[in-house]
């Protein structure tokens, strides 16, 4: 095993066993920056959204990115478009990429991911409703509890670090560079 994979693992161990500790004060809690390479870790609420341009769901458009719907996008309040990572829920794990803004007003309640509906179906076993554009199957669930792990980072503007509410505007604002994150042992 490389260093570096060494590392990953620590690093994953660690997000799992701190998924708790600070999370009633922090809704999205970071748990490491691992050696400065921009991976970051921790848990927040995903909720789940999609945007296919027809205007029924109350969307407006391409996502922000331009990239057109599709599996694996993900709307962030605050990372910079096209970061990139994955997330797990109940030991499923997809991948992602920021695509797009948001969540909006439930950001400031704690949800930081708004992931798009076929992820969020396939990850608690229900099923993408085209005719919805909602989740069947998840008995009304539209928010879930999940870690991330963000491997790359985009190189627009936003903050490089756990992320915050759509109301602070740091979607908006160029980050230099990653504020150091202490590691929960």
């Amino acid at each position: 095993m490389t260093a570096r994979l060494r590392s990953f693992a620590m690093l994953s161990a660690a997000a799992l066993s701190a998924l708790t500790i600070g999370a009633a004060a922090h809704p999205a809690h970071a748990d490491a920056d691992v050696n400065g390479q921009g991976v970051l870790a921790g848990s927040t609420t995903a909720s789940y959204f999609w945007d296919d341009s027809s205007g029924r769901a109350g969307d407006t458009g391409l996502p922000a990115a331009g990239k057109p719907m599709q599996k694996g996008l993900a709307a962030s309040p605050s990372w910079p478009l096209m970061t990139e990572g994955y997330v797990v829920y109940q030991g499923k794990k997809l991948p992602f990429f920021v695509g797009d803004r948001g969540p909006g007003d439930p950001s400031s309640r704690g949800v930081m991911l708004d992931l798009d509906a076929k992820t969020f179906a396939e990850l608690t076993g229900g099923r993408f409703n085209p005719e919805t554009l909602g989740v069947d199957g998840v008995k009304g669930e539209g928010h879930i509890k999940i870690q991330y792990v963000v491997t790359k980072w985009g190189d627009g503007v936003g903050r490089k670090a756990a992320p915050v509410a759509f109301d602070t505007g740091a979607w908006r604002q160029q980050d230099t560079g990653t504020a150091p994150v202490s590691v929960k042992k």
